[in-house]
């Protein structure tokens, strides 16, 4: 890595200064920033020479004093020489440290990001959830297939990481990986969640993030119309394992709720409202965030049906959810066997209780972010924007007034 690096001998005078010798400093500045250490010598303002670094005479003890300095800056230099050579980081600080013999022991990135998982891991169920070490994880094995990729390195010293690491890191996501936009960005934010623990224990002393501009893209949500949901209640199923995750999706359809909450629903988790109605209160697994919904007459009936199951008369639960893996898979026969033509998830079901369920029905934004359990209303105003459905109700309603 280039680097512009200036050596600087000066004189510093102390405050008070009156008369007599004022010390004399080295100061090594490399890309702008530097670094000052006295020398530990003094001279006389009289005999020194700002422009040359050096003091002026011929007498014994000025040829020794400027001896020494020009011995002192043969050791700087030789500091800086010594660095380049071993690739290794180059500051005004690291190049003092090598001067004066101060061995500084690098810290690695992946051995950091390790042990960052590793907390995150001791953690599960407190403060994360799996699915958040899974991306950690992820995002761990993506930089260490980088560093193979580009440097042929299995770590690297975190101070070697810069704006041109960060670009490399995102070209590498974007093409060897093939992630799309939104994917690429939120690996980069768990690597930021790393560099900043660097920054927080001064392990940086700058932010390689700043001025990094990468922003998450706004993305169509795929969501089931009433017709869709119709058809997938109508419809009959050739296993039970079909009809049983069928409904548990219809469930969430209205209900909001994402897997991981209905998953763990249990039966104390169904209220008396204040409206004397029955509702689910519970707090949001993802955001730990409370989620208070009113339950509507469909899945008032589901969860009746399950009532009697085996595993939820064993464990408590609500409903018997699988694996969202195997929910998944199942879903898309559903989808097939239904004819509905789109990429059906089970995180569906909650796209679809935004917009089909509550949204297009007139339910304000406001009262479907609190059943969300969203943070900021603005994530379910993603919702609102898609409706195009709901524009056009709208805007009839204006031309029939406009009309009369």
């Amino acid at each position: 890595m280039k680097t512009n690096f200036s050596l600087l001998f000066y004189m510093k005078k102390p405050k008070n200064y009156q008369s007599g010798p004022a010390p004399i400093y080295m100061r090594v500045t490399v890309n702008g920033k530097r670094s000052e250490t006295t020398t530990g010598r003094e001279c006389l303002p009289s005999r020194w020479n700002a422009q040359a670094g050096r003091a002026n005479g011929t007498k014994e003890d000025i040829k020794t004093f400027n001896a020494y300095l020009d011995d002192l800056q043969k050791k700087v230099y030789e500091a800086h020489r010594q660095l380049t050579e071993a690739d290794a980081l180059i500051t005004a600080e690291t190049i003092r440290n090598k001067f004066q013999g101060k061995t500084e022991k690098p810290r690695s990135l992946i051995d950091i990001f390790k042990e960052h998982n590793k907390k995150v891991e001791a953690l599960l169920g407190k403060e994360y959830t799996k699915g958040t070490l899974c991306r950690y994880q992820t995002a761990l094995k993506h930089t260490q297939d980088f560093l193979k990729w580009k440097y042929n390195l299995t770590d690297i010293d975190i101070k070697l990481i810069d704006h041109a690491f960060l670009s490399e890191f995102e070209f590498y996501l974007r093409s060897e990986r093939k992630c799309n936009n939104n994917s690429a960005v939120k690996y980069l934010r768990n690597f930021g969640k790393i560099i900043r623990i660097c920054i927080a224990n001064r392990w940086l002393t700058y932010d390689p993030f700043l001025n990094y501009k990468n922003r998450i893209k706004t993305v169509d949500r795929v969501y089931l119309t009433t017709q869709e949901m119709q058809v997938m209640a109508d419809k009959d199923m050739a296993t039970e394992r079909l009809t049983q995750v069928r409904d548990i999706f219809l469930f969430c359809c209205f209900t909001g709720l994402a897997y991981a909450d209905v998953k763990k629903l249990r039966k104390w988790d169904i209220v008396t409202g204040v409206d004397g109605e029955k509702w689910i209160a519970i707090k949001r697994q993802k955001t730990d965030t409370p989620s208070r919904i009113p339950l509507l007459p469909t899945a008032t009936a589901l969860i009746q049906r399950y009532a009697d199951h085996p595993h939820c008369e064993n464990s408590g639960r609500v409903l018997p959810v699988l694996s969202n893996q195997k929910m998944n898979a199942y879903l898309k026969e559903i989808a097939d066997v239904c004819g509905i033509d789109k990429p059906i998830t089970f995180h569906i079901a909650r796209h679809t209780f935004a917009t089909t369920v509550t949204l297009l029905n007139g339910v304000p934004i406001e009262s479907v972010s609190k059943m969300l359990g969203h943070t900021n209303i603005q994530t379910t105003q993603h919702y609102a924007k898609i409706l195009d459905i709901k524009v056009g109700a709208d805007m009839a309603l204006l031309r029939r007034k406009f009309s009369v």
